[in-house]
């Protein structure tokens, strides 16, 4: 049974747990600095440490003996836990759509006798390698572009938007630089910026720059496509609200007031929907072809407990990819990209079928027979 550290007893720290400690695999600990966000994690056979993610030395001590830390901490703690993992000589994991910090992690990579696997949720994380998959069938690329969002089923209010994940990971991606090809080169776009819109299942929505969702694949693909950018989905409307409070308002720079007004006012909601929407044009057999990947994924129960689809294809992101580099389907050590995984082999593990609309309480094998979450 191999032991694993996660960072973080939230949303989606939580949910990791919940996943892993199901499949009987796992011997699980959860971290957090807050002694009654660990209270509620909880359970039989999930073990607790109430931790100062600053302190390095208690950190670092923290990750000794376990095989893996698996990150859920708030992007501004998450470089303090990859440089732990490497002083510790533990496989590292993380959540980040940070860019800066995933950089870091890459340096930290370099000569490591363990593996380092940033970005390994939603966006970033599947989206990379729903859009490498299909860009490989490709002969010549020139257009890739990634759609996503995480949004009410039922919006009621100006914003057209409830709270599901992280609200310093959202107000993150709304302010920082994004990364995109353009004109086949590697550049820097301003976030909130480039609205479009589309429609999907008779669903008017709106699509704008956000930070973060590319992962790496801007450097795999830089100079192999024309175009390539990563937006955020939301319900017309939103993005235009949001820049009044960012850019009239100036609450781009102050950040803890924004997050203090958003989650006072924005209600959270469990009736969520993720939605993945990749679209990628190129040459194939001498014509120009497009191909298109769209999904549509609702939350379920995860151990008995209701999580919103955010959660539930964000932790199963991670843990998919904990589990293949457990299986020997990753190299063991250094630097991983997600888009080293083809679509296959991440749908074919028990917890990425998730994002191919499977329960994972009803999980069934090629023959049709169901299969437990610990069924390997």
């Amino acid at each position: 049974m191999r032991s694993i550290l996660v960072i973080g007893a939230g949303k989606i720290g939580s949910t990791i747990a919940d996943m892993l400690h199901e499949t009987g695999d796992y011997a699980v600990t959860v971290a957090d600095g807050s002694a009654a966000a660990l209270a509620a994690v909880a359970t039989d056979g999930i073990k607790t440490i109430q931790l100062d993610f600053n302190d390095a030395v208690a950190l670092q001590a923290a990750l000794k003996g376990h095989y893996a830390v698996l990150s859920a901490a708030p992007y501004h703690l998450t470089a303090h836990v990859a440089k732990a993992a490497r002083l510790a000589g533990v496989n590292y994991f993380d959540l980040t759509e940070d860019v800066a910090t995933t950089r870091m992690v890459k340096e930290l990579a370099e000569g490591a006798s363990t593996a380092f696997i940033p970005q390994c949720g939603l966006a970033p994380g599947f989206i990379s390698i729903v859009a490498h998959d299909i860009a490989s069938r490709f002969d010549t690329l020139d257009t890739v572009r990634l759609r996503v969002g995480a949004l009410p089923q039922y919006p009621s209010n100006a914003l057209s938007y409830n709270l599901t994940w992280s609200t310093d990971g959202v107000i993150n991606e709304y302010i920082e630089r994004c990364e995109a090809v353009v004109d086949g080169k590697l550049r820097e776009v301003p976030a909130m910026e480039e609205l479009e819109e589309f429609s999907l299942d008779g669903t008017r929505y709106e699509a704008f720059n956000t930070s973060g969702g590319l992962g790496t694949l801007c450097e795999t693909l830089e100079g192999k496509v024309r175009a390539l950018n990563y937006k955020t989905i939301r319900y017309p409307g939103h993005c235009g609200l949001m820049r009044v409070l960012l850019n009239d308002l100036q609450l781009r720079n102050r950040r803890e007031v924004l997050k203090d007004i958003l989650e006072q006012a924005v209600p959270a909601t469990m009736q969520d929907m993720v939605i993945v929407f990749v679209t990628v044009t190129g040459q194939r057999d001498g014509r120009h072809v497009q191909e298109t990947y769209a999904r549509s994924i609702l939350g379920q129960k995860v151990a008995g407990k209701l999580r919103t689809a955010i959660q539930v294809t964000t932790a199963a992101g991670i843990c998919a990819m904990l589990d293949l580099l457990v299986e020997g389907k990753l190299q063991q050590k250094g630097f991983r990209r997600q888009e080293e995984i083809s679509l296959d082999t991440f749908l074919a593990n028990r917890f990425g079928r998730v994002y191919a609309g499977e329960l994972l309480s009803e999980v069934q094998d090629a023959a049709g027979n169901k299969v437990k979450l610990n069924a390997a």
